[in-house]
């Protein structure tokens, strides 16, 4: 209903593969789950992160996550996120803060 294209991946490397082989600026965000098999949401954010490409500097990563304590926000601001947004996820909330990101 909002009009967003949204690729998933099942895990974090399926996550940095994908921005790997994806043509630069190619994502406009990413909203990174921090519970995934094999690695985890801040494993892979570090790895985007590190790519040797300018888009991945500046592009919003967003941390969704049942854990929604503060020291879970500070791990999620650490590792490379942007922002956080905890389950269950308002809606109201989760367009906001795309809002902030997307233009």
């Amino acid at each position: 209903e909002t009009g967003f294209v949204v690729e998933t991946a099942p895990d974090g490397t399926d996550a940095v593969d994908m921005v790997k082989q994806a043509e630069e600026n190619y994502y406009n965000a990413i909203l990174m789950d921090v519970q995934m098999p094999i690695m985890n949401g801040y494993e892979a954010t570090r790895e985007i992160r590190s790519l040797p490409r300018k888009d991945v500097k500046s592009m919003p990563i967003i941390a969704m996550t049942a854990n929604a304590m503060d020291e879970d926000k500070e791990a999620a601001l650490k590792s490379g996120m942007d922002d956080h947004i905890a389950k269950p996820i308002n809606v109201d909330v989760f367009i906001a803060i795309l809002g902030k990101y997307l233009k």
